[in-house]
């Protein structure tokens, strides 16, 4: 079966006790015991709730895996992942990582003795030299945010499971749509469903995919634990915007494509990020692990220096008109985010300007817009 027909039939598209052709919400908190000596499925909705298990049922099987797990946003995902390591133990991240990975992981779990090494993951070897006798795990984004770095994953998680690594991959960009880190050997495929799977800007959600039955019951033990769980009428949503996340896709990366050739031809625009143009380093790596270029680029604002640069930029993000200027992506609507002061605004200046992530630059989620008015409309807001 096709990627597209699974969003529509895998298995919770019809309720088995009335026929109805959605998901129902059960919007409840506990269930009753119908003998209280035989262990029943649910009892609590913080430990498992039916529209919360058909959501986590659905993006497994969608990213190859065996055990889904539905959370209350993105970065309570990734803080539930981490945290089924321990004080002493080290983790390796890629250095441009989501500006809300950089944070919980620096202000919070090395707080908690957890060992932390930021890495260029496009260069192997400097993966390799991080490695210590008390690493854990390999944390991975490709393409990664803002600035669409592409890491090897086969090559990467080939040199973790040498050393006996967990590799975590932060899926968001891509969908397991374009995506599917599982089938290439990673152990933990994180994502912000706030963005591409629920695609409507009107859900924060995070949900965690994993393979292997003693990993799941530990990311269990977590989720139960601390329970920034998921609720129901959000899990729903998520059903919801799964069944059109290919449709949304396709045009959106395609609307991608054409910006971000135009971008390149402008004068006002000193560089862009993008897999999808040919010039765009690690694109063939990038297109021998995923399926598309993705819906997201970005780009430096020309000028004559870099006062100059990131007043132009600050312009354009004051004069465009048919875009939110938002810290999200993944939405119907094109969102334009300004890294510096949303995603990764928790990184010190010194490491967001040597990674590149500068005052010049501009992130686009393109939305379902008719791409002929966005560039019109960036045109002007260039000018």
């Amino acid at each position: 079966m096709r990627f597209g027909t699974k969003l529509i039939h895998n298995g919770n598209e019809t309720d088995k006790t009335t026929g109805a052709l959605s998901v129902p919400i059960y919007q409840v908190s506990t269930f009753h015991r119908w003998d209280i000596d035989v262990p029943q499925e649910y009892d609590y909705s913080r430990s498992g709730n039916p529209t919360r298990k058909a959501l986590e049922n659905t993006i497994a099987m969608l990213e190859g895996g065996n055990y889904g797990y539905a959370f209350a946003s993105g970065v309570a995902a990734i803080a539930s992942a981490i945290s089924i390591l321990s004080a002493g133990d080290h983790i390796i991240i890629c250095e441009d990582v989501y500006g809300g990975t950089y944070r919980v992981t620096t202000e919070y779990f090395k707080r908690f003795g957890l060992e932390l090494d930021f890495v260029d993951t496009t260069d192997l070897e400097a993966v390799k030299s991080k490695i210590k006798p008390n690493t854990r795990v390999l944390f991975l984004e490709t393409p990664s945010n803002p600035l669409l770095k592409i890491t090897d994953l086969k090559a990467a998680i080939g040199i973790a499971k040498e050393h006996g690594l967990l590799v975590y991959v932060d899926n968001t960009f891509m969908s397991p749509y374009l995506q599917r880190p599982l089938e290439l050997g990673a152990d933990i495929v994180i994502h912000s469903a706030t963005k591409f799977i629920g695609g409507h800007s009107d859900v924060i959600a995070g949900l965690v995919v994993v393979r292997d039955e003693k990993l799941a019951k530990r990311i269990y033990s977590v989720q139960n634990g601390f329970g920034a769980v998921l609720g129901p009428q959000d899990s729903w949503l998520l059903l919801r915007g799964l069944k059109t996340l290919k449709v949304r896709m396709d045009y959106q990366q395609q609307s991608a494509q054409k910006l971000a050739e135009w971008l390149e031809s402008n004068p006002k625009v000193e560089k862009v990020f993008y897999p999808g143009l040919k010039n765009h380093p690690g694109r063939d790596i990038h297109f021998s692990q995923a399926d598309g270029p993705g819906c997201v680029l970005s780009f430096s604002v020309a000028g004559s220096d870099r006062d100059d640069s990131a007043r132009a930029a600050r312009k354009f993000l004051k004069e465009i008109k048919l875009a939110a200027v938002a810290a999200s992506l993944g939405g119907v609507e094109t969102i334009i985010s300004y890294p510096v002061r949303m995603s990764h605004a928790a990184m010190p200046k010194e490491e967001r300007e040597r990674l590149g992530v500068t005052d010049n630059l501009i992130r686009v989620s393109v939305g379902l817009e008719d791409t002929d008015d966005l560039i019109e409309d960036f045109a002007r807001a260039l000018e």
